[in-house]
């Protein structure tokens, strides 16, 4: 998937500081157009049923804990809303259980507030390239959770070598370009695989999809 020639980010975030040193960081970079803001989930979602095709976001910078409808009540929401629209957890939560619920909503990213402004504009773009963008503490609590608590194996479709080896590479943050590149096949191709890989796994997104290939057995629990 191609990257557009410039991102329209919506931001949801009820700290008007926090939303300045992100609207801050947003202005600088030409392929990223912070188009609008807002301090709920609920105003956001009004905004939308206004908003002409040309206006709505390809991404969602989202907060998890907002006065009104939270975070993660929204996510439904807003992907009904615009479907099209890759949404990405910005919060301080780093409870297992918010990043669980989140990713299983639908939340193309997750990533904690203490994150470097570099590490969410390079996460924004990773995401739009078809990628996942997952805080390692996020990470590592969605390996331990599905340790815990492992799938019969019988219910799951097994992957392609190509295909298990196009999610290795997805789950190093691979972007697909660089995955073309790495195994030598086109950008075409690879967005074939990760279509074939989303439907035999069940999921929508590449968060999901590494999720479910560490749920299932799929990579192994001490994977570097």
């Amino acid at each position: 998937m191609e990257m557009k020639q410039q991102i329209k980010i919506m931001l949801v975030e009820d700290n008007p500081e926090f939303r300045d040193v992100v609207a801050f960081t947003l202005s600088d970079e030409p392929d990223i157009e912070l188009q609008s803001q807002f301090g709920t989930a609920d105003f956001a979602l009004r905004s939308l049923q206004d908003l002409s095709a040309r206006k709505v976001p390809d991404l969602i910078l989202l907060d998890l804990h907002l006065p009104g409808t939270s975070g993660l009540e929204a996510i439904p929401w807003f992907k009904e809303a615009v479907p099209d629209a890759e949404i990405i957890i910005l919060t301080q939560s780093d409870r297992e259980e918010d990043v669980l619920r989140a990713i299983s909503a639908g939340a193309s990213g997750y990533l904690l507030k203490e994150s470097t402004l570099n590490q969410i504009t390079a996460g924004i773009r990773t995401v739009m390239n078809g990628g996942a963008t997952l805080d390692p503490l996020m990470a590592k609590y969605l390996i331990n959770h599905h340790k815990k608590h492992p799938e019969q194996q019988a219910e799951q479709k097994l992957l392609s070598p190509r295909e298990l080896e196009i999610l290795h590479c997805i789950a190093d943050g691979k972007l697909q370009k660089e995955i073309a590149a790495a195994l030598n096949i086109s950008p075409k191709t690879v967005d074939t695989h990760i279509r074939h890989i989303y439907e035999k796994l069940n999921v929508k997104n590449a968060p999901a999809a590494v999720a479910e290939a560490y749920k299932t057995g799929l990579f192994p629990y001490n994977r570097n």
